[in-house]
């Protein structure tokens, strides 16, 4: 998709393939979202945006291979299979967002790391923290961690941890009364690269045996909550935000897919 406004022309890439440059050598803007996570499932955490990163000035001739990361899927059992996958332009790269955590010993229940890092999982009777953002560490960073998940220690209840967002950390679980909220997702960041202000890149809200937390803006997915344990909401599709995770078996939402914008000044 193509478009032309003032001396810009600007090409929004949402499938992998090549991008043909305007005649010589180029000096563009990018903008490179990774592919968000899912979240898991069975009062888990939500699952953490792709990377986000916005740069200027980049030198680059003739036609240019892009890849755009694919969302994390629903995965009962592996968090590798929950992480989105990167997004690729020129010399820069977005790291796929960080899978949410199971309710599950560790590894597997604490939050995948990425670009923002999933939120960790209720593990049964103990505590999982959320997984790192910004991994491999760019600058500006390209996304935040994932927030701690609760589990049924000494009052009933669990709740799973938000994923991380572009612009902040995933919320951690918190108490309510006997039960436990799930995590909101972190905030996305704005980017008008397209030639108006949309935000991206928001993480997957935990679910909760109380509530679920919501998705974080820029288009990440809700987490369950008791009442519809699969009822949790897929990250939004080319904005890289995470999937909610579920209250119950294949409760979990997949990742939205990434996107690469990039700008050309015309000659």
């Amino acid at each position: 998709n193509q478009t032309s406004f003032g001396k810009c022309t600007v090409t929004t890439t949402t499938a992998s393939g090549d991008l043909t440059l305007q005649p010589g050598t180029r000096v563009v803007s990018a903008l490179v979202i990774a592919g968000g996570a899912a979240g898991a499932e069975g009062f888990s955490g939500g699952g953490g945006a792709g990377g986000f990163r916005e740069v200027t000035c980049i030198t680059a001739s003739g036609t240019v291979p892009v890849t755009v990361g694919a969302g994390g899927a629903k995965s009962p059992s592996s968090i590798s299979t929950r992480s989105g996958t990167p997004s690729i332009f020129s010399t820069i790269t977005s790291a796929g967002g960080g899978g949410g955590g199971a309710t599950a010993a560790a590894p597997e229940g604490i939050g995948g790391t990425g670009g923002s890092g999933g939120g960790g999982g209720s593990g049964g009777s103990t505590n999982r923290p959320g997984g790192s953002g910004n991994t491999p560490p760019v600058s500006p960073p390209q996304g935040n961690d994932g927030g701690t998940g609760l589990g049924d220690t000494g009052s009933s209840g669990r709740g799973g941890g938000g994923g991380g967002g572009a612009n902040a950390v995933g919320s951690n679980s918190v108490p309510s009364g006997a039960q436990k909220n799930g995590g909101a997702g972190g905030a996305g960041t704005a980017s008008s690269l397209s030639g108006c202000s949309v935000t991206y890149a928001g993480g997957g809200g935990g679910a909760g045996t109380a509530n679920g937390g919501a998705g974080g803006t820029g288009g990440g997915g809700a987490g369950a909550g008791p009442s519809g344990p699969n009822t949790s909401v897929a990250g939004t599709a080319n904005t890289g935000s995470g999937g909610g995770s579920g209250a119950g078996p294949n409760g979990a939402s997949t990742g939205g897919s990434g996107i690469v914008i990039v700008k050309e000044l015309n000659k």
